[in-house]
């Protein structure tokens, strides 16, 4: 099985198709009303929404967790380094960036998150990428915890965003059991 159809217990992670945009859309409401409900002012009026979303579907690095036919978590991988990324000092340019990850509230604490990352590395290792970079707000301390779980070191503040820096690198020696 590719990598763009990756089963995850009885899940399946793929790409998004135009068809999973409004799905995903609403997705991202609802984990934005969660997120400002909690105190968390990571992602504030319409951010992210539909149109964020169709600009990664056109670049194929738009990808859903589909449980029992749902989706229930997105998450989108593309190999750029945005402009606040100069910010800070990388260890690695050829890196696959991970934005916008998005887990429904009702589907939290399942391991769905922790399964978009295993795939997120792999589909790194096996693209022959040499890291993994990712930001977050300073108040979201759960994707903190996650990041350090999966070996993610902290590379800076990026002001312009007011975002953490993080980045994994990746030894394409690595088996998937040292993910």
């Amino acid at each position: 099985m590719s990598l763009s159809q990756r089963m995850v217990s009885s899940a399946l992670i793929r790409k998004a198709s135009e068809q999973d945009l409004v799905s995903i859309d609403y997705l991202a409401k609802i984990v934005r009303e969660d997120m400002l409900k909690n105190g968390l002012m990571q992602w504030t009026g319409n951010y992210p929404s539909y149109e964020y979303f169709y600009q990664d579907c056109l670049k194929e690095g738009l990808f859903v967790y589909v449980l029992d036919g749902k989706i229930v978590a997105s998450v989108t991988v593309l190999p750029e380094n945005d402009p606040p990324y100069k910010e800070v000092k990388w260890e690695s340019d050829k890196a696959l960036v991970i934005h916008r990850i998005i887990v429904s509230p009702f589907y939290q604490r399942q391991g769905i998150a922790r399964g978009l990352f295993e795939f997120v590395i792999a589909k790194g290792k096996q693209e022959g990428y040499e890291a993994i970079k990712i930001d977050t707000h300073p108040d979201n301390i759960k994707m903190q915890k996650l990041l350090a779980t999966f070996n993610f070191v902290y590379r800076g503040y990026l002001s312009s965003i007011n975002r953490y820096a993080y980045e994994r690198l990746l030894q394409t020696n690595e088996g998937l059991g040292d993910l």
